[in-house]
């Protein structure tokens, strides 16, 4: 029985995790690749630190070029993260005839239209399931199970930091900077964890999705990203009381007029399923021309979650590591002369509901006015709540829920509408999607 070397790049969570279940699974895993699969290298920092996973019969080396210029290494598996050091390890291991699997969701999201055309001129393969949702699979789904539907949309709860720290907020009534500490020492969150709050972590994956989904290249610098560090918790308690929830949502739409990317907190109503998503749990809303909707749900962390996508790629790798490139699933899905480029539209050009929150004077006649500058614009009004004044105050605050418009033509409305000397300050814009 031929045996497949891995050589892993980095032996930390997610390293020791993927070692972990290489191990205690070997023998249900060479039933279902017919090969025997095997750690016998692995990149580390000090190699003289004790280890949590078993290593025994691997050799390990603070040289990660050893690993990838190895004769012996048939599956490279990147797990040190960043982008540098990373790509530059991944190219060479391509160039050396070498498989790699990674869990690199910015290595991806940035450079993988080079890393893919490298692989393909090369004929080996680069698997990527661990860089998006952890254990769930999301990845293979789309590429495989969805492969007759056209993929309309996704939206999906990307980044379990951020689902941590909402969550805590709606049901707590924490404040941002509070549930972001605790996040911090329960590890959820780095020390600076902005491409957590920021978006970032989440834009990288919805450029992986959105590629594999709509068959383009990657083009993350598209995706337009938001955070959650400005989000005041009245907005969640007030989102609450209207029947919705806040989550930080990835989105990718594909309409008539280009691709919508974007990252930013959403309003959903409490009944989607979307919307009972909690904790540092992740789901993905996929939305096909044949299947309909449906819900990818799971873990999208953690050391075993995450490997358990590594080590099904690494299986995947196993499998058909012999056979030729026309017999395998090509790395975004598409077949690579098939990836066209679609236009994709800027902020003004997105088309939803929206919540708007404004601070006005408590005098008679201040909602007409606001109404009569939405009506301009052509906005319809789908609700509106004016809230008690907080006491000794001569201000409230006015909350509207929008039906569907264009971007664009309700920046002009609320620009004109703070405009109003009964209206103080700037409003707060959320988008709003129902997810039908």
């Amino acid at each position: 029985m031929q045996s497949i070397n891995v050589g892993i790049l980095g032996l930390g969570t997610v390293g020791g995790g993927t070692a972990e279940v290489l191990r205690r699974n070997a023998d249900v895993i060479t039933r279902r690749c017919a090969r025997q699969v095997q750690v016998t290298m692995a990149s580390v920092r000090d190699a003289s630190k004790s280890r949590s996973c078993d290593c025994d019969g691997v050799t390990l080396t603070e040289d990660p070029y050893s690993i990838v210029n190895s004769d012996e290494i048939d599956i490279v598996v990147e797990l040190i993260g960043g982008e540098t050091l990373a790509k530059e390890l991944v190219l060479m291991a391509i160039a050396n005839g070498k498989h790699v699997v990674t869990a690199n969701k910015a290595l991806i999201a940035v450079h993988g239209n080079e890393i893919f055309a490298a692989a393909d001129a090369k004929g080996v393969s680069v698997s990527y399931e661990a860089a998006v949702a952890g254990g769930i699979s999301i990845i293979k789904n789309l590429r495989e199970g969805f492969a007759g539907n056209q993929i309309q949309s996704i939206a999906g709860i990307i980044n379990g930091t951020g689902n941590f720290i909402l969550t805590e907020m709606r049901d707590k009534g924490r404040t941002f900077e509070d549930v972001l500490a605790e996040a911090q020492e329960l590890g959820y969150a780095e020390a600076d964890p902005t491409f957590d709050v920021e978006g970032i972590d989440a834009a990288h994956k919805l450029a992986i999705l959105a590629a594999i989904s709509f068959g383009t290249p990657l083009q993350f610098d598209d995706v337009y990203t938001e955070g959650i560090s400005k989000l005041d918790l009245v907005d969640v308690d007030y989102a609450q009381e209207l029947g919705y929830r806040i989550k930080h949502l990835g989105i990718a739409k594909k309409t008539d007029s280009g691709l919508e990317l974007r990252v930013h907190p959403t309003l959903i109503p409490k009944k989607r399923l979307l919307a009972n998503v909690n904790g540092v749990m992740n789901a993905i809303l996929v939305k096909g021309d044949a299947v309909g909707n449906t819900l990818h749900y799971g873990a999208g962390a953690g050391a075993e979650p995450t490997a358990s996508a590594v080590v099904a790629d690494i299986i995947d790798v196993a499998r058909t590591c012999n056979a030729s490139s026309e017999f395998k699933v090509p790395a975004l899905g598409f077949q690579p002369e098939s990836i066209k480029s679609i236009a994709t539209k800027a902020p003004s050009e997105f088309e939803c509901a929206y919540y708007l929150r404004f601070i006005v004077s408590d005098v008679a006649g201040v909602m007409s006015k606001l109404s009569a500058e939405f009506a301009e614009q052509d906005i319809s009004i789908e609700g509106i709540t004016q809230k008690e004044p907080e006491k000794g105050q001569n201000t409230v605050s006015v909350i509207f829920i929008t039906q569907k418009t264009v971007e664009g033509a309700l920046d002009r409305a609320v620009s004109k509408v703070e405009s109003l000397d009964l209206v103080h300050g700037s409003a707060v814009k959320l988008r709003v999607e129902h997810l039908d």
